[in-house]
């Protein structure tokens, strides 16, 4: 017979490393230092778990799993929701480190999360720069805001700030093109991306950090992970309206710009949208679908290597 497997809860925090084991209940704590890194690494592999899971929990999780993940162990980080959702579902409501370790070790034990591959030290760098993107963007938009109702004596102020916002979004947006120049698997993918007419810049950097799954799935997996595959909501005679929910929100975010100019410019696109429309499809509604579809051409364009081709016309 084969070895009972083990799964590990390891609950993260600034200064200490909380672990539980299933089977068993074996519990213990590390420090969050390289010492207590070494160690841990060191114990969990002679445990050689099936699955090691956390939760995502504002960054203190990343150079945890990227050491786990080095070591070759399987790591999988998960959304706290999920954890408290599960935590609540078995009748656990009191919340410590050790009882937090033991519930992700229950999880992992029941749900059995993919342990998908760590981003590598390039995907890092790539998630790093767009993420500040998105932050000085949405600066530059709330600074923007304020300049329509504030006093003429904080204007020069607000104004200075506005400047040096955008001439910092110049040269981060300068470092992801030299970013791209850098590698040649990311400038084939960036150029067969917006090869799709709708598809720009933002939108193929955002799925090449944030979507590096994208040609390596199918449509419904790649669909269900940026949260664009509608879920039922039947019971019984109910049939109740589908609705997206969950998944990737900056690749969807980036996804439903881009889709508003696909439906424009994009004659593939255009064309399924207007037969929605026809259909009596709220606009929204459309919208998504186009969506849905964008992203399953964009997936099977990765996958096959091949550039955008319009349809030939008849």
């Amino acid at each position: 017979m084969s070895a009972e497997p083990f799964f590990v809860g390891i609950d993260v925090s600034k200064d200490a490393l909380e672990v539980a084991v299933r089977p068993g209940g074996k519990r213990w704590s590390a420090r969050n230092d390289s010492s207590g890194l070494d160690s841990l690494v060191a114990a969990l592999q002679e445990v050689q778990p099936q699955a090691i899971v956390m939760e995502a929990t504002g960054g203190y999780e990343v150079p945890v799993a990227a050491i786990l993940g080095a070591a070759k162990l399987p790591v999988a980080v998960v959304n706290p929701r999920q954890v408290r959702d599960f935590a609540r579902a078995t009748g656990t409501l009191a919340k410590t480190d050790g009882i937090d370790a033991q519930v992700l070790a229950h999880f992992a034990e029941a749900v059995r999360p993919v342990c998908r591959p760590l981003p590598d030290a390039q995907q890092q760098e790539l998630e790093a720069l767009l993420a500040r993107r998105r932050q000085l963007v949405a600066m530059v938009t709330m600074e923007k805001n304020r300049l329509r109702s504030v006093l003429a004596k904080v204007r020069p102020r607000l104004e200075a700030h506005i400047d040096w916002l955008e001439k910092e979004l110049a040269e981060g947006d300068g470092e992801l093109r030299e970013f791209l120049q850098r590698s040649p698997l990311g400038r084939e993918k960036d150029k067969l991306l917006q090869s799709t007419p709708g598809v720009g810049p933002v939108l193929s950097l955002t799925l090449l950090a944030n979507l590096p799954e994208l040609g390596t799935l199918d449509r419904h997996q790649v669909a269900a992970l940026v949260g664009v595959a509608p879920f039922a909501r039947d019971s019984g005679l109910l049939r109740g309206r589908r609705a997206i929910w969950g998944g990737r929100a900056p690749v969807r975010a980036a996804l439903y710009m881009a889709t508003l100019s696909a439906v424009r410019h994009n004659p593939v696109l255009r064309a399924f949208y207007q037969r929605l429309l026809a259909a009596g499809k709220a606009k929204k509604v459309a919208l998504v679908a186009c969506m849905h579809k964008l992203l399953t051409i964009l997936n099977a364009m990765l996958k096959h290597r091949t550039p955008w081709l319009a349809p030939s016309r008849s």
